[in-house]
């Protein structure tokens, strides 16, 4: 006779084997819920975190004038700008660095307004030195804002830099000209009577690579000085041998400029960059008001 068991006797700890990978089953699919969860909230959070870096990364969004030209003056070219225009970028200008030949006047003023006119809409104008010539003109583009002069030459209607420069001599006499029309600093006085406070072998450099500056650039007369029309900020530098610091004030205050003073050589602009900034960045922010 044989005996069917109809019950199942369930013995303590066995647990049958389709059971026991139901088990497993499910806890591996709680696990990757839980890790699938988390990765979900760790990319939210870094998305998050990352737009927020992206943005300081960004700099701040100028309440002002957005846009900056920066003209370069006698015997240096555009890079001497370069910590100014890290400064301004990383505070959310947008920045062009214009590169006047000093051939001429007129070519300097024209490679000016060119860059002026790629910017696209209102910007603030600076030049230094011979630069504050090139902005005198060029500044009445429609497009300019406010004008910056940085230990340079505020022109008014029938002067020149040479004409400033002999009313009262500046304290160099390094200044010599070739016989290709061109005027150059003697490469040994350089640093002393141009780049005194920077790095001497920065300085060193700027000899050795100095851009001269025609008779013409020299020379020329400014005929419709535009910060007659325009807000004018100025820098003076008052340990300057290039240009007499009694006529940069003379200059700044005839143009009823706001004016800040640096103990500065010729090259405020590189030695001073966070005020240089500052005074442009101001400029920026006045102008926005007066539109």
């Amino acid at each position: 006779m044989v005996h069917i068991l109809k019950s199942v006797v369930l013995v303590s700890g066995y647990v049958p084997a389709s059971l026991r990978l139901n088990a497993r089953f499910a806890e591996a699919q709680t696990r990757e819920d839980n890790l699938m969860k988390k990765t979900y909230w760790v990319a939210i959070v870094a998305a998050l975190m990352g737009g927020a870096l992206n943005a300081a990364a960004a700099g701040p969004v100028p309440t002002g004038i957005k846009n900056v030209v920066l003209v370069h003056g006698a015997f240096a070219d555009g890079s001497g700008w370069d910590a100014v225009a890290k400064i301004l970028e990383k505070d959310g200008y947008t920045v062009s660095v214009a590169q006047p030949p000093e051939t001429s006047y007129a070519d300097d003023v024209k490679y000016t307004k060119a860059a002026i006119d790629a910017m696209g809409g209102p910007v603030v104008l600076v030049g230094h030195s011979y630069g504050g010539s090139i902005i005198s003109e060029a500044g009445n583009d429609s497009n300019v804002a406010a004008l910056v002069y940085i230990a340079a030459f505020a022109l008014d209607e029938g002067e020149s830099c040479a004409s400033i420069e002999t009313a009262v001599p500046q304290a160099s006499k390094a200044f010599k000209p070739d016989s290709n029309g061109n005027w150059w600093i003697e490469q040994e006085h350089f640093a002393a009577d141009f780049a005194a406070d920077i790095p001497a072998a920065q300085a060193h450099f700027m000899a050795i690579s100095q851009v001269p500056i025609s008779t013409d650039s020299f020379t020329h007369k400014v005929t419709n000085p535009a910060w007659k029309n325009k807000p004018t900020f100025y820098m003076v530098a008052s340990s300057d041998r290039s240009i007499n610091p009694q006529q940069e004030r003379m200059m700044a205050k005839r143009a009823n400029a706001k004016t800040v003073e640096v103990n500065a050589s010729h090259v405020a602009y590189m030695s001073h960059p966070k005020e240089a900034a500052r005074l442009i960045e101001e400029a920026a922010a006045s102008a926005h008001t007066n539109q």
